[in-house]
């Protein structure tokens, strides 16, 4: 899994207790930052451990390596109270493999391991809001409490995060009984117990090796019953995306790995009724946001084309009556533009429906999820019409009822994907037009 250049890293470290991974590419106007509160949080909170700051880039043209290397706290305006007893070293080294976050957190990982570090942390390059103290929170509890996987919980804008808001948080919370607000949150905390475990599967080959990577993390620590806790870090203000931009790469890749952690775990999850709140670490307070844009007309039109031009998938993918309420709904989404509403009972059997059709391989299934991103923004661009008065905390509030709905409707998953199992159908390869979002 490490390249030379790795390697010899590992060798002239030796041991240490901590590592800090930091995925990037191209990331060098926020990186520095990141590097400098990980310094900081090392050198404040655990001065007595041995720790490493690990680089693992994708290939960056813009100089994101020379930023991590050069990123230091050596400012004599910065009081630390703990002395540090041992340096924090930083390593900057590239990835080889399926370009992706995966990819990088494997070598990191890999590392780790050689390095015998009790834990890990992993932080996202193009953070503003990191602060020295979420080194604290996702680490203590794994070092002092005995928790082998820490997930972050924070508070973003309630337009930043859309998948894991309408897709990832109410699935992976219905399937698996547990309410891990940010399961694709992109800051985690391992045990070296755990990470063993990532090392040893054989799919990184997959999606995991790119988007996936995340949610892949949080169901197998989930669904193997390691111990499991949040911490709450604040606010996440980094590089927001527009929901109407092409995520289509992202959505395809994060929503595949469900699905296909839902066939692996199957005798798991079908056991799950409800879901119970997870220990949460760390002081909850109110914090500013950043606006996130939203073009809502342009994830409307995404919808109307997509009725228009995948029915013949679509046809394959849902059940007939859920196919003809969602042709009601772009139909009333094209007459009137502001007034029409994907309602949380339609969404949830889409989202039910395609996870049984990608089990039962109706249609080839890169073309299914290719398929399904004109449905998600059509959700997105209902729920912003639905609440863009409301506040941040009331859209939370509505997220938890999506959730209950989710719940609610979890036996008729049960029921149908049995059936898909079941009763093998035609499949469809090839489609003569697909969308463009």
């Amino acid at each position: 899994m490490l390249t030379a250049e790795a390697s010899r890293a590992v060798a002239e470290l030796g041991h240490v207790d901590v590592v800090i991974g930091i995925p990037s590419f191209n990331n060098a106007r926020t990186i520095g930052h990141v590097v400098r509160a990980a310094q900081g949080g090392l050198a404040k909170y655990f001065p007595q451990l041995r720790s490493v700051i690990i680089n693992s880039d994708g290939g960056s043209k813009d100089g994101t390596r020379d930023a991590v290397l050069k990123a230091s706290i050596e400012d004599p305006r910065l009081l630390l109270l703990n002395t540090p007893l041992l340096p924090v070293h930083r390593i900057s080294l590239p990835y080889h493999g399926i370009p992706g976050k995966g990819s990088a957190f494997r070598m990191i990982f890999a590392m780790a391991r050689q390095l015998g570090a009790q834990a890990c942390a992993v932080l996202d390059a193009d953070l503003r809001s990191v602060t020295p103290e979420w080194i604290d929170l996702l680490l203590r509890p794994i070092l002092y409490a005995g928790y082998d996987f820490v997930a972050p919980y924070y508070h973003r804008h309630k337009y930043d995060g859309t998948i894991t808001n309408h897709i990832v948080y109410p699935l992976t919370r219905t399937l698996y009984g547990l309410r891990v607000r940010q399961p694709i949150g992109g800051e985690f905390g391992v045990s070296a117990r755990l990470i063993a475990r990532y090392l040893d599967r054989r799919d990184w080959e997959t999606d995991v090796a790119r988007y996936g990577i995340d949610i892949w993390m949080t169901t197998i620590a989930i669904a193997e019953g390691y111990r499991i806790c949040q911490s709450f870090l604040g606010a996440k203000l980094h590089d927001p995306k527009d929901p109407a931009a092409d995520l289509s790469a992202m959505l395809q890749q994060v929503v595949g790995s469900v699905f296909a952690l839902m066939e692996e775990y199957e005798a798991v999850w079908k056991k799950v009724t409800g879901s119970r709140p997870v220990d949460l670490f760390g002081f909850r307070f109110d914090v500013g946001l950043d606006p996130v844009p939203v073009n809502a007309e342009r994830m409307r039109t995404a919808l109307i084309t997509g009725y228009r031009e995948l029915q013949e998938v679509w046809a394959l993918a849902l059940q007939r009556k859920t196919l003809e309420e969602l042709a009601r709904v772009c139909q009333q989404a094209e007459a009137q533009p502001t007034r029409w509403r994907l309602e949380d009972d339609l969404w949830v059997r889409i989202i039910f429906e395609f996870a049984c059709a990608w089990h039962r391989r109706r249609v080839q299934r890169g073309q299914l999820l290719r398929s399904f991103t004109p449905l998600y923004l059509g959700r997105v661009a209902s729920f912003v019409l639905e609440t863009e008065h409301m506040l941040s905390a009331e859209v939370e509030e509505r997220i938890e009822r999506l959730c209950l709905v989710f719940e609610q409707a979890k036996p008729y998953l049960v029921s149908l994907w049995d059936l898909a199992g079941r009763t093998p159908e035609p499949r469809l390869e090839k489609v003569s037009a697909e969308v463009k979002t």
